[in-house]
């Protein structure tokens, strides 16, 4: 059999699975097997030792005839969803131990499309991160250098994917979590509009900009996977509904012409590398070339959502890390010897410095006599954006601009700096606080390393969102391969 390649869409791989060309045990075994081979990355914690007997049953199911829109696709999930037959730590020594009592809706809803779950992904600590530094178990190396990270706090999924480990794999996206490690790997990132993809079964960070994100090798893989994912469900008040129609895109490639691209100009100036600066103006170039009416435009309060975001989400992680107290599930220290010290030294031990460091602003900021200072005034910056980027979208089919102001940092350039940290998520933080969908996709290399182009539109146009990515993904590919 030849050598099994990930990066062939995923409706094809469906499609030589129906006809029998392929079995789902051959393409799950090429997945572990490639795990095994690319453990020196780190972007793996733990497979499903369940996978290749799922595989089987699944065969089974296709052979009497049974077809299901992602028959026997393997795909990878960040250590934050729950799943069966694995632990769930979100990659958090204070989660070691633990086995999830239920399945995430998100993976259930995959498996019922016939997908098969073959390993849990690193990440950022509870999803802390930037860069994959702040896993408790080890840094994942980017796939182009490995004396760089690989973005985070998705960074095992999108390296996993770059690496061609799986077809596709499940991030979450809080702040740019999903697109920010995609534009370090050179992969596809994207996060739905708030809501859109049900978050029950995944381990809570901050939960009004909390989204599920895919990592994938295309904008159509993308738009597969989020039409069995979309859609509301009673076990979260979130959830909102679908649109009726298909995500997935046809195969036709929609045309740039009359597509109204606006370019952010804060996105420009924000300590862009120049390198990253020139290879996005170069893409900018190249959709006006094919027919898209690109034109600039300010949004001030984005200057400001990086400052607002990181007061409003570690007010929203103090409140929900506080379950951890080493009572009901978790680490529990051994030296306690009454339950006040319980909860010292059980959240001591188990949270590391960065779970600590955004408890302790998170407490701070909704405090008695600073909750007006900082908290409100963050909620008004919030409201000033999405007025913002509600009044864009009437000019404007689509927003662009860089989706990273770097290029990947090597591992340790920023650790001890947490303000430069941050810095990485600066043009993805926006998205989130004001709830719109956004997608990464890799346009160039820049100094050996990927470059990704960030698209966002209104809330609940995904279809649109993924299609005219879909095109600039094409014009981009024709340039690229010039």
């Amino acid at each position: 059999m030849a050598e099994i390649c990930f990066a062939t869409p995923i409706s094809e791989l469906v499609m030589a699975i129906q006809a029998r060309n392929v079995t789902s045990h051959d393409l799950v075994a090429a997945s572990l097997a490639k795990i095994e081979l690319a453990s020196e990355y780190h972007a793996i914690l733990e497979v499903n030792p369940a996978a290749l007997e799922q595989a089987s049953a699944m065969d089974a199911r296709i052979k009497a005839g049974e077809k299901l829109p992602l028959a026997g696709i393997p795909f990878i999930a960040k250590d934050n969803f729950l799943t069966s037959n694995t632990h769930t730590t979100a990659s958090s020594n204070i989660l070691k131990p633990f086995c999830a009592p239920y399945q995430a809706i998100a993976v259930k809803r995959l498996e019922a499309a016939g997908a098969i779950m073959v390993a849990k992904a690193n990440m950022d600590a509870f999803g802390h991160g930037a860069s994959t530094e702040n896993s408790d178990f080890g840094v994942t190396k980017n796939p182009f250098d490995k004396e760089r990270v690989a973005g985070g706090s998705s960074g095992g999924s999108a390296v996993a994917v770059a690496l061609d480990l799986a077809p596709f794999a499940l991030g979450t996206d809080t702040g740019g979590s999903s697109r920010q490690p995609a534009s370090f790997a050179g992969v596809t990132g994207f996060k739905p509009t708030y809501g859109l993809i049900p978050r029950t079964g995944v381990v809570a960070m901050a939960s009004s900009t909390d989204t599920i994100g895919i990592l994938s090798h295309s904008t159509s893989d993308t738009a597969l996977v989020l039409d069995v994912l979309a859609g509301i469900d009673p076990s979260d008040s979130t959830s909102i509904e679908r649109d009726p129609k298909p995500y997935a895109l046809s195969d036709k490639v929609r045309k740039l012409t009359n597509t109204r691209f606006g370019l952010v100009k804060e996105y420009l100036e924000v300590g862009v590398d120049p390198e990253v600066k020139k290879v996005i103006l170069a893409a900018v170039d190249q959709i006006k070339t094919n027919g898209g009416e690109v034109h600039e435009i300010s949004l001030p309060a984005t200057k400001l959502a990086l400052a607002a975001y990181y007061i409003l989400v570690p007010g929203e992680i103090s409140s929900n890390l506080a379950r951890y107290d080493g009572v009901r599930y978790g680490h529990s220290s051994t030296g306690a010897t009454n339950l006040e010290e319980t909860y010292l030294f059980s959240r001591n031990e188990g949270f590391g410095d960065e779970a600590k460091r955004r408890i302790l602003i998170g407490t701070y900021v909704l405090s008695s006599g600073y909750y007006d200072a900082y908290y409100k005034r963050a909620q008004k910056v919030r409201t000033q954006l999405i007025g913002e980027f509600n009044d864009a979208f009437k000019k404007f089919d689509v927003l662009i601009g860089p989706t990273t102001p770097t290029t990947a940092f090597r591992v340790g350039e920023k650790t001890h700096d947490p303000v430069a940290m941050y810095l990485a998520d600066i043009m993805t933080v926006a998205a989130n606080l004001v709830g719109n969908p956004a997608i990464s996709i890799p346009v160039s290399i820049a100094s050996g390393l990927p470059v990704g182009l960030q698209l966002m539109t209104a809330q609940n146009k995904e279809r649109e969102l993924l299609s005219i990515a879909s095109g600039v993904e094409c014009v981009i590919g024709e340039w690229k391969s010039r």
